[in-house]
């Protein structure tokens, strides 16, 4: 398989999960870091938040370029990590590596980017980009896609809803850059910056109009706990957080629909698990020992959580009364990268895992949980993934996404990679195509957000020419 640049595309059944050590990652040049920095100016909550250190200094989720630990096969040859260098390149010698960051600079693209025509490389099927969403007022961190309407979150505090490619409506959280956006019924779970997840509601009488109905926790039980000493737990040196509440950045959402029940993850290391009916923290984990990064409902009960710490977990749900407990598994994956997304295909029992090694591992349910491979496509981090029928689609920090079909014998194979964004692709979403396909083809919308400050919306098939 080729892709863009006329090399091979490897898609491994198998990988020793080597990683390079801690001491050889300080010998390697700045991989101009890009920090998102926590400043929570908003106290319309229940209380206000302060910075979280560790989520910040964590040098394996401060970065999106990909190592050099792919072996001979990968094709990350021209990433800055392969380049030899003295540890006194190392990035934490340097004041502030946001510097040198190329996202820091005033984008070029401002003129307009619907001057640049649709790109695409390597179509081996009926994919193609059918339009564009350019908003000038910030980086887009999360979408979700609910029938002829996509939400899309930013570093703005606004949501925006579009409709048919137009803007629709749209309402502002008044603090904190909007994480994660989940859609259940008439209801939107928004997950931000400043550790606090919004619930809001469509009127009634006017579908335009989002009106916000509450939080999580709900304030009733935040003050009904704020009373109990044995409620509070010590983030760090002097500060105490309830337990039923994040400290920190929520970066992840995930809806069990069946049990009614909601995940969110956050860069405070913690899982919690919420009764959507009352609003109620059923349960908090501490999950990892690093920032997590990405929370995904599976099947057979089990919850998977990714986390810069480099590893992914499996959790066991059991129904406990009117409650829930979880526990831990099995560990799937623990190595030196960030690991950046999850996504799971319900339907063919696998999970799949983005890194910031530039590679998607996923696992067998029906093999109990075995390792199935590793799929090599991308010169940079891997920053989102999202499943559809039998495809898999990757966002990287290359500005690409590749969009991957698994046969009926497990293997993975690349159909084509999608160009276009000018900048590191940061979140997906995928509907089914309303249209009427050709007979045996399944075609899906798929909707990608960029720190280009534009959505792009593809048309995918998976009928391979």
């Amino acid at each position: 398989m080729r892709n863009e640049r006329g090399g091979t595309v490897v898609v491994q059944r198998s990988s020793p999960y080597s990683r390079p050590k801690f001491g050889d990652l300080l010998q390697q040049p700045d991989p101009n870091s890009v920090f998102i920095a926590n400043n929570h100016t908003d106290n319309d909550d229940q209380c206000s938040n302060r910075d979280s250190s560790f989520s910040l200094i964590s040098p394996r989720y401060s970065h999106y370029t990909s190592s050099s630990t792919s072996g001979e096969a990968s094709p990350y040859a021209m990433s800055p990590w392969n380049h030899n260098s003295l540890i006194t390149k190392s990035p934490w010698n340097h004041p502030s590596p946001i510097i040198k960051s190329p996202w820091n600079h005033p984008s070029p693209f401002i003129k307009s980017p619907w001057m640049a025509p649709p790109g695409i490389v390597d179509d081996y099927g009926q994919n193609g980009m059918i339009g564009s969403i350019v908003r000038e007022e910030g980086h887009v961190y999360s979408l979700a896609a609910s029938g002829n309407l996509l939400y899309t979150g930013s570093d703005s505090k606004n949501i925006r809803v579009w409709k048919n490619l137009k803007e629709y409506t749209g309402f502002r959280s008044h603090s904190g850059l909007v994480k994660a956006i989940i859609i259940a019924g008439d209801r939107i779970f928004t997950g931000h910056q400043d550790g606090k997840i919004r619930v809001w509601k469509v009127s009634e009488k006017s579908p335009k109009v989002h009106k916000r109905v509450g939080a999580l926790p709900s304030l009733k039980d935040f003050v009904k706990s704020s009373f109990n000493p044995k409620n509070y737990v010590e983030v760090r040196r002097s500060r105490n957080v309830l337990r039923i509440r994040h400290f920190d950045t929520v970066s992840s959402l995930s809806l069990n629909e069946e049990l009614g029940l909601l995940y969110s993850g956050s860069w405070d290391k913690t899982m919690k698990v919420w009764r959507i009916a009352d609003s109620k923290c059923l349960e908090s984990i501490n999950a990892h020992d690093d920032a997590i990064n990405s929370v995904a409902v599976g099947f057979d009960g089990m919850v998977f959580t990714g986390s810069a710490d480099g590893a992914v977990k499996v959790w066991r749900r059991e129904l406990q009364g009117d409650g829930t407990k979880h526990f831990l598994m099995q560990v799937l994956l623990n190595q030196e990268n960030a690991v950046t997304a999850l996504a799971v295909n319900r339907g063919a029992a696998i999970v799949y895992c983005s890194s910031s090694d530039g590679l998607v591992n996923f696992w067998e349910g029906e093999k109990h949980l075995s390792h199935g491979g590793v799929m090599r496509g991308h010169k940079l981090a891997v920053l989102c993934l999202a499943t559809a029928g039998n495809l898999v689609f990757s966002g990287s920090a290359d500005k690409s996404i590749c969009v991957w079909r698994r046969d009926p014998d497990g293997i993975h194979s690349c159909l084509s990679v999608l160009t276009g964004h000018t900048g590191p692709v940061k979140c997906l979403a995928v509907e089914e195509d309303r249209e009427v396909p050709a007979k045996g083809d399944q075609r899906w919308i798929v909707y990608s957000g960029s720190l280009d400050k534009s959505v792009k919306v593809w048309r995918v098939s998976d009928h391979q020419a």
